[in-house]
């Protein structure tokens, strides 16, 4: 029995053993080994791209979009549906957006995230995806986020360089500035905003504070998230709060923002008529927030995955319900 080298293909080892085995006949046809590897391959792009793109964190962005769609609709029909075009438009321009942003965020920062630690196993530095890869993935999200505001109304298609250029801009502010997470901020505050322009082609006040409390709230957050890169921010001249001011500070700015963003979505609400059952939903939130708060320290990181991705998904979805329940009942 003689046994031939492995054969690679691309990133995926097949190993090719001896032609005469019937068990593995299928693995003497050359054609169907790189069939299997396209696949594999195949596969293994689509689940970089969704790791570079973060797509989980749409988890934190996505329900606010809804509550803007929703309480739009309410302001100027009777329900809060405003009908599946509608709806597939806005999650398709939010998810387009942020995949934008996050791909440029990949690739500008493809060099820095090389040398840390913490970052170096993302796809582009790891040479999963290439730079020619990343680009277009980009330039075809930006595509479709344009499409798709321009299919829903005038006020949208206007507004859409804005809301792009707003997520993008972010890249850049992490090299002059500790307000970078405020930014970050905004451009998740845009979701509700542009769901609500969406649905009724304006915006108004009590949608904006919503928005704002939006941004406090990932401010507050990727402020914890950001004290893991203390030391190497330092190191290569980034900016953040705890770069800036130190751990402890950065936290008391992140609770400080918390407590912000907590009062702002309540005012929010309340301006926009909401019921009951949808102001409790504001301090639901804001329990998971004392939460959150009371898991870090600036001696202690070791629950600063839990503080950021579990309780915030809670934060996020648990306001969604607490609306929905609120429009439904």
């Amino acid at each position: 029995m003689v046994v031939a080298k492995p054969i690679r293909f691309g990133a995926v080892m097949i190993e090719e053993y001896a032609m005469s085995h019937p068990a593995l006949s299928l693995l003497g046809d050359r054609s169907k080994l790189r069939a299997m590897s396209s696949e594999v391959r195949g596969i293994r792009s689509i689940s970089a791209f969704l790791e570079m793109i973060k797509f989980e964190h749409s988890i934190f962005a996505l329900p606010f979009a809804m509550i803007g769609m929703m309480w739009g609709s309410l302001s100027i029909t009777e329900t809060a549906w405003p009908g599946w075009s509608v709806f597939l438009l806005i999650v398709l321009a939010m998810v387009s957006c942020r995949s934008a942003a996050m791909a440029f965020n990949r690739i500008k920062d493809r060099d820095i995230d090389a040398i840390n630690p913490r970052t170096r196993t993302r796809a582009i530095p790891a040479g999963i995806l290439s730079l020619r890869q990343s680009n277009i993935f980009f330039y075809a999200s930006c595509l479709i986020f344009f499409v798709s505001a321009g299919m829903l109304n005038q006020l949208t298609l206007i507004l859409s360089p804005v809301a792009l250029g707003v997520t993008i801009f972010y890249s850049y502010t992490k090299r002059f500035t500790p307000l970078c997470h405020y930014v970050l901020g905004a451009s998740l505050g845009i979701a509700p905003l542009g769901a609500w322009i969406a649905v009724t082609g304006s915006l108004e006040l009590p949608v904006a504070l919503l928005g704002v409390g939006v941004m406090l709230w990932t401010a507050g957050f990727d402020i914890i998230y950001s004290l893991q890169d203390e030391e190497f921010d330092k190191s290569e001249s980034l900016r953040s709060m705890p770069q800036t001011l130190g751990k402890a500070k950065a936290l008391t700015v992140s609770r400080v923002s918390h407590l912000l963003a907590a009062l702002t979505l309540g005012g929010g609400f309340y301006l926009l008529n909401a019921g009951p059952i949808a102001l409790a939903g504001v301090g639901f939130a804001a329990l998971m927030l004392i939460w959150e708060q009371s898991l870090v320290k600036p001696d202690d990181l070791s629950k600063v995955n839990m503080a950021f991705f579990t309780l915030n998904g809670f934060v996020s979805i648990g306001i969604f319900a607490f609306v929905l329940a609120d429009v439904i009942f």
